[in-house]
């Protein structure tokens, strides 16, 4: 039963800020796709559809407890592989990708809600390895229990999601006990052994952009053409940017993807420079926000939770903002609430319901 005194502990400015966020993506992407001739406010009412169902989902979840969330970990992580497979057979392909089951009304993506799954069954598995992860034994069995979902999801392809799960692993790993020396050696390893496996089984495309982005001016109208346009967007904004529905690159379209993987770059162009910083500074504050539930939570499960999703997002924002400013590869990861999608956007939500959910629950309520 839900007990309405457990709302004093709710975190209303981590709820604001990410409502603020995605109110800033809507208009990004209105102005984005302004230009698409067939139904101009079709994205937008889309994406609000998404904004309230998210908001819907993320009540829901805050009002579960989250330790229901420990106890039907087994539950979750085989649904999880389940979808991951189902996707292999009946997913529909989409530009070589086949990552999408269509269920009627939504594109339902099991890559995006594996992200979430790892989170929560990762810190089931380190919760109860409490103090025992500096043996290699268990720093190999979450290695194990990350790259099985991994592996999947590369085959689909799509390299960029494979390399989120990473990013939630080491940061779960690091505040769950891991030894430095042994995440450290864990790199060079990888470094050293995985990455020229990982090459070997890469398509020519992805090896590509891996490596374009070092300098696009070497294929610019193939693989460097969305860097180079992004870096011309971006840069042209300077520090007011053009003003919203004014910008060239978008208006024109020379900026391709440019309401999913590049909305950053519309809005440095719209924006400028003061509108990119402010976006940041919203991010920067909603980390801290999840970091500062995470360090109150009740238990180590709840503490483990906020990590996963805290290095979630922050993986996300550096690789899709680095991507679009071209210091990073395009691996086609969406910028958070801010880019137009179903999958992924609710399943932000849902994260940050749970850890809405855990600052909630971090004591109890006598009162």
């Amino acid at each position: 039963m839900f007990d309405p005194k457990l709302w004093r502990n709710f975190d209303y400015l981590l709820l604001l800020t990410v409502i603020i966020i995605s109110l800033y993506g809507l208009v990004v992407i209105s102005s984005a796709t302004s230009n698409f001739s067939a139904d101009p406010w079709y994205y937008v009412q889309k994406q609000a559809i998404w904004i309230a169902a998210g908001l819907i989902g993320l009540f829901l979840v805050v009002c579960i407890d989250y330790s229901n969330f420990s106890r039907l970990s087994n539950y979750i992580y085989l649904i999880n592989l389940g979808l991951l497979v189902l996707v292999m057979f009946i997913g529909r392909e989409t530009a070589g990708s086949q990552r999408w089951i269509d269920l009627r009304f939504f594109d339902l993506q099991p890559s995006e809600v594996a992200k979430l799954a790892i989170i929560i069954t990762l810190a089931k598995l380190l919760e109860q390895r409490e103090g025992e992860m500096d043996n290699p034994k268990n720093l190999l069995l979450a290695f194990v229990h990350v790259a099985v979902p991994m592996y999947f999801i590369f085959k689909q392809p799509d390299l960029g999601t494979s390399l989120v799960f990473l990013a939630i692993l080491f940061g779960m790993l690091f505040l769950g006990g891991a030894k430095i020396k042994h995440l450290l050696m864990t790199v060079i390893m990888g470094v050293g052994v995985g990455f020229p496996l990982l090459w070997l089984n890469l398509k020519p495309y992805q090896k590509m952009r891996l490596v374009i982005f070092l300098n696009p001016e070497q294929d610019p109208l193939h693989y460097g053409y969305q860097l180079i346009q992004s870096v011309i967007a971006i840069g042209s904004g300077r520090i007011w940017g053009k003003g919203l529905f004014e910008g060239t690159q978008n208006i024109y379209d020379f900026l391709p993807a440019q309401h999913t993987d590049f909305i950053f770059s519309v809005l440095g162009e719209e924006l400028g420079f003061v509108g990119a910083v402010a976006l940041l500074c919203l991010y920067l504050f909603l980390i801290y926000r999840i970091l500062k539930v995470s360090s109150a939570a009740k238990d180590t499960f709840g503490l483990l939770l906020c990590v996963g999703v805290a290095s979630m997002l922050v993986f996300q924002v550096l690789v899709n903002v680095g991507m679009a400013i071209s210091i990073m590869p395009v691996t086609g990861l969406p910028l958070p609430f801010m880019s137009y999608g179903g999958s992924s956007f609710l399943v932000n939500m849902l994260s940050i319901g749970i850890v809405l959910n855990v600052g909630m629950r971090r004591h109890k309520i006598m009162f």
